[in-house]
């Protein structure tokens, strides 16, 4: 097991996120009732903070927490929350973090209207602030984030997914955003090109390996610890490197097997045999070996730096990622 969790981490600059916490409660509020009904709603919703904890650390490790260090968290934290509340009403989702969703309780109409609110907040946050740096780096992330889902899409209505095409989606998607996290936590305060691109780099690294962790805990995780049912995944049809690794290393009639089911639509989709598969043809080790990779690199980005316990955290960080079981 790795040697602290994201728990154990965050206690490390408990003081910095308290503060963070009560600026971002501020940053959230608005004259509409409406509005100011749903962000209470969204407080409520205890998440891990894993992106202002990133800005923050990079800051520590950079130089030092500035007003512009909280500036920025707020920013990133408004725009993941924007993605999650649009996320929910594209898949259709009636929970989150076991809250019922925006969308559950306040309709499609009024969940979209909430997200953009929430992304206009964070885009205001950075213009009140005078942080373009900020803005430049973020555009570009929504902009990634947007293309990542929508290359995903695509895959996944063809079911011709490859490990090429699979990095570029994962690093759009999910690592565009750890890795602007990081970033905009260095741009806050130093001045030095080599360090930000390190933070940066760090967080794309980092991103990548999370998100292979995650997409082998659909085959190898439980239901309980997941909080979605094993093969949740497979069943929406997304090909992730397990299964890209499996069908490119197997028997071509079982592979064919494989996509034919996978195309006979979401109830007749069997689950178990995908998992089965992509076991036997060593889909799970071949991943793991490659999210370790990706830590390890993360771990690398790092050594520009000088020994403190910041970068002790972020080292654990990329280690916890990879080895954790939810």
């Amino acid at each position: 097991m790795p040697k602290r969790n994201i728990s154990d981490i965050s206690q490390l600059i408990d003081d910095d996120l308290k503060r963070f916490n009560e600026l971002f409660k501020q940053s959230l509020k608005s004259k509409v009732a409406l509005v100011d009904l749903i962000t209470r709603y969204i407080l409520k919703q205890k998440g891990k903070k894993v992106r202002p904890l990133l800005v923050l650390l990079a800051s520590k490790i950079s130089g030092g927490v500035t007003e512009r260090s909280y500036r920025g968290a707020i920013l990133v934290e408004l725009l993941h929350t924007a993605t999650l509340v649009h996320d929910d009403v594209v898949d259709n989702a009636e929970t989150r973090r076991s809250f019922p969703s925006i969308n559950a309780v306040w309709k499609n109409k009024v969940a979209v209207l909430m997200g953009d609110y929430l992304l206009a907040k964070g885009l205001m946050k950075a213009v009140d602030g005078s942080d373009y740096d900020f803005l430049k780096v973020i555009t570009n992330t929504v902009k990634r984030m947007s293309e990542g889902e929508l290359l995903q899409t695509s895959k996944t209505r063809k079911l011709d997914n490859d490990q090429e095409t699979y990095f570029r989606i994962i690093s759009d998607k999910t690592a565009s955003l750890l890795s602007t996290c990081c970033e905009i936590g260095a741009r806050a305060s130093t001045n030095d090109e080599s360090k930000i691109a390190a933070m940066r780099e760090y967080g794309e690294n980092l991103g990548i390996a999370f998100q292979i962790r995650d997409d082998i805990l659909d085959y190898v995780g439980t239901s309980t610890l997941l909080g979605k049912p094993l093969g949740a995944d497979i069943k929406e049809k997304k090909i992730t490197l397990p299964l890209i690794y499996a069908l490119k290393n197997s028997k071509a009639d079982e592979a064919k097997k494989i996509i034919k089911n996978l195309k006979s639509g979401e109830k007749k989709i069997d689950v178990n045999l995908i998992i089965e598969f992509t076991k036997n043809n060593g889909g799970i080790e071949y991943a793991e070996k490659i999210a370790k990779e990706y830590s390890n690199k993360a771990i690398q980005n790092l050594s520009i730096f000088i020994e403190s316990e910041y970068k002790s955290a972020l080292q654990d960080l990329a280690v916890f990622v990879v080895e954790r079981t939810k």
